[in-house]
């Protein structure tokens, strides 16, 4: 048994981590601390314990991870003080406000013989699992360039936003999820090209990013934005032999945001055939083929399979420290020249 306790008490503990921790045997949620825990727009957890005394959660000797579901700025003193009382620790992404601040932490962490990780979700997203399984197929052949894109119609939320702010950022809230599913995939890079901007002018919002990265014979562009009405294919993927398109986005998000929640509904996330891609090919002997592809099962609590493999079982980390780091690299190289 894995026993896990929550600093913050907001949409992220309760939309994107609750659903799949209190969904497992072997994860006992024990409790959640928040400034103002009475007053959440949240229906509190069953069993929960729920407080606003920090030296409770850090205190219990039963508590082994410790997830912290708060602003970016508070991210670094809260994993600190986590692991100076002994207590693994996941941490919502972006991971730290800075690569320098990832790297201490992550240093802090090894020398107290702790595990600590980001919460990078998305890599067991449907869409992404589902276009992975297509390239290891090898019916696109070698490829060529794959598009990847997270598009929202959301100008209400760049136009309520006056002032520029790192933290708050497009790039920063955004694309940590696509930035690292290509890291995870692909590797890092030879070099990237950024193209970020603030649609609404110096000052405002960064609410645009198109990056394109560049490997030896393959280019991955990662795109998004605030303003697209209808929303580009989620992937793109083109090889010498054919191309792969995946349209919509996983569905667990879309499934939260209504309350239809994994416990009691195995359709949960499940895409139906009218998300499934299209795969278009020639085989070995010049043959022409276009298939549905049966998507994958997305399911975010795989993040939380993995911290207790690695912490009870001792195994390593599925999302290694080096690559969490790449991945504030690129937001913070990106994110120069916005003000």
């Amino acid at each position: 048994m894995l026993t896990i306790g929550y600093i913050g008490n907001g949409k992220s503990t309760n939309r994107y981590h609750l659903p799949f921790s209190l969904n497992r045997e072997n994860l006992k949620v024990k409790t959640i601390y928040a400034r103002n825990p009475d007053k959440g727009e949240w229906e509190k957890a069953p069993g929960v314990l729920y407080t606003d005394e920090l030296e409770t959660l850090m205190n219990d000797e039963e508590i082994q991870l410790i997830v912290i579901c708060t602003h970016i700025d508070s991210h670094y003193a809260y994993a600190k003080m986590a692991l100076d009382h002994g207590k693994n620790v996941l941490v919502e992404k972006p991971f730290m406000p800075t690569k320098e601040a990832a790297v201490s932490i992550f240093q802090y962490a090894k020398e107290k013989n702790l595990v600590l990780q980001c919460y990078q979700n998305r890599r067991y997203d449907s869409d992404f699992l589902t276009t992975k399984k297509v390239i290891e197929s090898g019916k696109l052949g070698d490829l060529l360039e794959v598009e990847m894109h997270y598009d929202y119609y959301r100008p209400e939320t760049p136009n309520s936003v006056t002032h520029y702010s790192k933290n708050n950022s497009y790039l920063y809230g955004h694309g940590v999820h696509t930035i690292d599913q290509v890291l995870a995939y692909f590797g890092e890079p030879e070099y990237i090209h950024y193209d970020v901007r603030q649609l609404l002018g110096s000052g405002r919002m960064n609410d645009y990013f198109d990056l394109d990265f560049y490997y030896s014979s393959l280019k991955v562009s990662v795109k998004s934005s605030f303003f697209r009405l209808k929303a580009r294919p989620s992937f793109v993927v083109y090889g010498k032999k054919g191309v792969f398109v995946k349209q919509t986005q996983d569905r667990q998000e879309e499934h939260l945001k209504l309350f239809y929640l994994p416990k009691g509904h195995a359709d949960f996330g499940i895409d139906l055939p009218e998300h499934y891609g299209t795969l278009t090919y020639l085989d070995d002997a010049g043959q022409y083929h276009e298939e549905k592809v049966v998507s994958e099962k997305g399911d975010y609590a795989r993040v939380y399979d993995d911290m207790y493999q690695a912490i009870v079982q001792g195994k390593d980390k599925t999302i290694e420290d080096e690559e969490t780091i790449a991945v504030m690299e690129i937001i913070e190289n990106g994110i120069e020249g916005c003000s």
